[in-house]
């Protein structure tokens, strides 16, 4: 019975080895492939060979008395510049027992009717525990229109080549006539403006003479322009344009792409908007000059293409890092006239023009364009554009500069150490914030943002009760709803002078001046932001807010407070902590036993009361309004302080609706106690 259930477990193991053969053998027909198998004995020397039918008709046989199950079947038919390299990678395949290498090889093979077809072989052995081989499996694959494929694309590229070296020298030879041509018509162009300026300079000639010189200076300094895009044109094309390596100031590069395009944008009528997106370093590593004559290219063209009351927004990105570089993308939009679709292929195309009307209504050459791309080409960047007829255009610049490995600032020059600032950044536009956090830490500098004037005037008021006032405000000038002035204003109100407030603006300073300074302004910080600059006027609030007069220290000791505190040892240390500047404590367990000692003295007996917030009996927030309620004479005026675990925003708001004057977070810093209480108590 046990021979008749293991004769039928091998029975059905064979059936399965069958299927799984059979499967094998239709994946290798429906591939176009054959296979080979070989047999080893456990000394690892051969002991059968087995073709497939599949890869014996591959080679133009039919059977085995065509092609035997032997080795040499396969070997004899080796092409002679291939048999010893192939024989070599088969036998070292099974001589390697550590089972790591794997055969794959190309060659020629003859076949019986076809000459030498190519194919590609791919085997790999199993083995046993010590490493002798057991069977050697692998497939062929006929390769051979791959081949022929790829040497007609060889000799195409050959053909090709020979075709771009024609093109090259006719290329050249127009560059070397285009450049002729450009420096002959500039001498005496150059001479036409000179005297032209002289003439505008007699104060005799009527004023008809003089509106034809003014024209005739107009018109000649546009077809300058056009001989200068020739000129660059010619030696982009002859390849006498060199891009520069040298590190270089971003923030001034870009401060002044700013100052003429907001120019420009202000003459026009249009809105101009100028932002950062991630973290854009101050200094790199680059041709600044190239930078700026592609960015003010298509910024002006922007311009010029936009109607009044238009738009034109320019967004600089950090988008990869790697190596010591960085990749910036630059994307210019504009609400603009747009171009068509049939165009746009065209649009870098030398002297190309959609609408040849335009030219004379907004002064475009057709140059700036392939200049303009073959820059950013030469900065191995590149450029693409969308648009939309009388919808608007993108262009998207991308391009890789070094990093410079420069710092911002000397930070040691700062009378606060960075990872002790805390910063409140005021801007209804978002990423504006979070271009702003993303800067300040960088330099390891806390930050909070907030979107509009409301929002800031109430945290700041919450920072305030808490006594932990930020070190630095920056406000967005131009918000809807409370805008800049009125935010100043009211934080003003609420910390006094002694928070530095610097206003983040697109606009020029001295445009805004007098009303800033008025709203209590300290100074402002061109956007978008860098850290160089927020480091440069970080040192200048700073060094406002040490050379600011002291006030007169308050004397603590034999001052009394009464401490409402629940937990004894709490109590214990925080009465240490008071006894540290002489100041004489009454301690009460919990806020009812707390009301009743305040009720039972009389007013002015306690000059402060630190009110713990989470007791039983009574918490902090009832007892402090009852104390509030109560009709004593001091009851409105004791300064309260809550001294709470809970350090969240709502909890402050509650405490400060409850009457309290300030809320401490637990664990009290004593210094922060002692300084609360100088702030609150009067002599």
């Amino acid at each position: 019975m046990a021979h008749t259930t293991e004769s039928k477990e091998l029975d059905a193991l064979y059936a399965e080895l069958q299927n799984e053969a059979a499967s094998l053998d239709t994946i290798h027909e429906m591939l176009g492939s054959g296979k080979w198998t070989m047999d080893f004995d456990e000394s690892g020397a051969m002991t059968r060979v087995n073709w497939s039918d599949e890869f014996r008709r591959m080679l133009g046989y039919q059977d085995q008395e065509d092609f035997p199950d032997v080795l040499e079947s396969w070997s004899d038919l080796l092409h002679p510049d291939d048999k010893e390299r192939v024989l070599k990678e088969f036998n070292d395949t099974i001589a390697d027992y550590s089972g790591k290498k794997t055969y794959d090889v190309e060659y020629q093979l003859l076949t019986k009717n076809d000459g030498y077809h190519w194919y590609r072989a791919v085997g790999k052995p199993t083995r046993r525990p010590d490493g002798t081989p057991i069977t050697y499996v692998g497939v062929f694959l006929d390769i051979t229109e791959r081949k022929d494929m790829l040497e007609k694309l060889a000799q195409q590229q050959e053909s090709l080549h020979a075709a771009l070296e024609q093109a090259n020298r006719a290329n050249k030879a127009k560059t070397a006539f285009l450049s002729n041509m450009s420096h002959e018509i500039r001498t005496p162009m150059n001479a036409i403006i000179g005297l032209n300026n002289i003439a505008l300079d007699d104060p005799t000639i009527s004023e008809k003479t003089r509106e034809y010189l003014e024209k005739i200076g107009i018109s000649a300094h546009h077809l300058l322009g056009i001989i200068n895009d020739i000129l660059d044109m010619s030696r982009i094309e002859s390849g006498r344009m060199t891009i520069k390596s040298e590190e270089f100031s971003f923030a001034k590069m870009l401060e002044q792409v700013n100052t003429i395009i907001n120019g420009q944008c202000n003459d026009k009528g249009l809105h101009y908007e100028c932002r950062n997106v991630g973290h854009i370093e101050d200094y790199y590593i680059g041709d600044d000059m190239k930078l700026r004559q592609v960015l003010i290219n298509i910024l002006g063209n922007a311009v010029k293409f936009t109607p009044e009351g238009g738009t034109v927004s320019f967004t600089i990105e950090d988008v990869n890092r790697l190596n010591n570089q960085a990749t910036l993308r630059f994307t210019i939009r504009d609400t603009g006239i747009g171009m068509s679709e049939e165009f746009l292929p065209r649009i870098f195309d030398a002297f190309s023009q959609e609408d040849s009307s335009s030219t004379s209504k907004s002064g475009s050459t057709g140059l700036g364009m392939p200049i303009t791309k073959s820059i950013v080409e030469l900065m191995n960047g590149h450029i693409v554009v969308e648009s939309e007829k009388g919808v608007g255009t993108t262009f998207i610049v991308t391009i890789t500069l070094m990093q410079a490995n420069r710092e911002a600032g000397d930070e040691s020059e700062l009378e606060l150490h960075p990872h002790e600032m805390s910063v409140l950044v005021i801007d209804d536009d978002r990423i504006a914030c979070d271009h702003a956090q993303l800067v300040l830490s960088h330099l390891g500098i806390t930050c909070e943002t907030v979107l509009s004037g409301e929002e800031a005037v109430e945290l700041v008021r919450l920072r305030h009760t808490r006594r932990d006032d930020f070190n630095l405000i920056l406000v967005d000038w131009k918000m809807p709803g409370m805008d800049g002035v009125e935010t100043t204003k009211q934080i003003r109100s609420i910390v006094g002078n002694d928070t530095p407030i610097i206003i983040l603006t697109s606009y020029s300073w001295e445009d805004i001046e007098g009303e800033a300074r008025e709203a209590g302004v300290d100074t402002f910080a061109a956007k978008p932001l860098f850290a160089g600059t927020v480091m440069d006027e970080f040192r200048t609030a700073f060094r406002k807010k040490s050379s600011k007069s002291n006030r007169p220290t308050v004397n603590l000791k034999g001052r009394r407070v009464l401490l409402a505190e629940d937990v004894a040892i709490n109590a214990e240390i925080m009465m240490m902590v008071l006894s540290m500047r002489e100041i004489d404590v009454d301690h009460a367990e919990n806020g009812k036993i707390a009301v009743a000692m305040y009720q039972d003295h009389e007013p002015g007996y306690y000059d402060a009361i630190l009110m713990d917030m989470r007791m039983p009996e009574m918490d902090g927030l009832e007892a402090t309004q009852a104390i509030r309620a109560s009709d004593k004479a001091d009851a409105t005026t004791i300064p309260i302080i809550a001294l709470t675990a809970n350090a969240f925003d709502e909890d402050v708001q509650r405490s400060m609706q409850a009457g309290l004057n300030a809320h401490l977070s637990k664990p009290v810093e004593p210094e922060l106690l002692f300084e609360t209480l100088e702030g609150l108590l009067v002599e």
